[in-house]
């Protein structure tokens, strides 16, 4: 049996907002968006979500205006999916929840991903502020990098996986073309 979408008899704003983020994947799938992921195959190698699963999700954000779906620069011919203001005002519940499981599930070897205030290199607080000027980091000036618990690079890595094993600045559509002899299996990283 197919769980039902809405929470019917809930009236609150969280069961509201779990109606459009509380699906399984969904929130992987936005974080991947943050990282600069847009192109439906990437997100498929990277996250090892089911395609159909994966088409009905990025339908769902897309009809509720968490993303939307734009034509590719400098192609014309293909879309890829950009988050728009509402969904890039996730980024805090992301964020948070990324935190939260830092401290409580952490990975052997700490965070393989870490999060950097890109005018000045120096760390960001779960809580977004910089560690060195103080300052509350917009999502557009933080960068994601290779964290000390990040796997060494691997020739069958994804290619999102690839390139976020280089600092990137969040928002930022990910280069994701794979180098020759490079796969695009999915990669659980």
């Amino acid at each position: 049996m197919t769980l039902p979408r809405d929470y019917r008899g809930q009236a609150c704003a969280l069961a509201r907002s779990m109606e459009i983020v509380g699906e399984r994947w969904t929130l992987l799938i936005l974080r991947d968006a943050f990282y600069g992921v847009r192109r439906f195959g990437d997100f498929a190698a990277h996250l090892g979500v089911p395609r159909a699963v994966l088409t009905d999700r990025l339908a769902r954000l897309t009809e509720t205006g968490v993303l939307a779906r734009l034509p590719e620069e400098g192609t014309g011919r293909r879309e890829v999916y950009g988050l728009t203001p509402k969904g890039t005002a996730l980024w805090q519940a992301v964020r948070s929840l990324t935190a939260w499981g830092e401290e409580f599930y952490a990975a052997p070897g700490g965070p393989r991903r870490v999060f950097l205030h890109a005018e000045d290199q120096d760390a960001v607080a779960p809580d977004g502020r910089c560690e060195g000027c103080g300052a509350a980091v917009p999502v557009q000036d933080l960068l994601v990098a290779p964290g000390p618990g990040l796997a060494p690079s691997a020739p069958d890595d994804d290619p999102v996986t690839a390139a976020l094993a280089r600092p990137h600045r969040l928002l930022t559509p990910l280069p994701t073309t794979a180098p020759p002899g490079r796969s695009t299996k999915g990669s659980p990283r």
